[in-house]
């Protein structure tokens, strides 16, 4: 590991960018808001798994609990999306996010046995601003958000705009409540 040295005048060379891999932006994107996930639901105290291969969802969430009256565990399915179209702190109380038909349908469909939610991650459009750490933190940036899509129509011919409320920030306390409301027979 190269050390930067001081020069003539004592200062050291203003800080560069690092040399990031050459893997897509999009696939970055998607190993973050799986990390971000991670974070959740280990703070929420629930277990992933994977489906595979995924036909349309990418994540199993489960809670137990012995205060869940449906089951002593209950599960969710989660489709991710991330974005960086969209600013940080959308302004009003809800953004637009615009899905395929085929998706909607799927997260949609209703009746169901096991409840599904949309999770968006909106991103700096920079790598350089995805996170910070720190010796108190980790901060990644922005932050997600959630919907359940139960029984929303499809409005457009092959992707269909659906808004999300900026007061359901998806972090530990909403997985929880979800799971609270999804274990008491509910919606999440």
């Amino acid at each position: 590991m190269a050390l930067a040295q001081p020069d003539p005048s004592g200062l050291l060379p203003q800080r560069t960018a690092p040399l990031r891999g050459g893997l897509a932006t999009t696939a970055c994107m998607e190993t973050l808001q799986v990390g971000y996930l991670h974070a959740v639901a280990a703070a929420a105290g629930c277990s992933l798994s994977q489906p595979f291969p995924d036909n349309g969802i990418d994540w199993h969430v489960s809670h137990g609990s012995p205060g869940h009256l449906v089951d002593d565990e209950v599960t969710i399915k989660v489709q991710l999306k991330c974005t960086y179209q969209i600013p940080p702190r959308p302004p009003g109380p809800s953004f637009a996010f615009t899905l395929d038909n085929a998706h909607l349908v799927k997260l949609a469909r209703t009746p169901v046995s096991v409840h599904k939610i949309l999770v968006v991650m909106l991103v700096p459009r920079s790598q350089d601003d995805w996170l910070r750490a720190g010796p108190d933190s980790l901060d990644l940036r922005h932050c997600c958000y959630w919907t359940n899509l139960a029984g929303h129509p499809v409005t457009g011919r092959h992707r269909t705009t659906v808004r999300l409320l900026t007061s359901r920030v998806f972090d530990d306390r909403a997985l929880c409540e979800i799971m609270t409301r999804v274990g008491a027979g509910g919606r999440p």
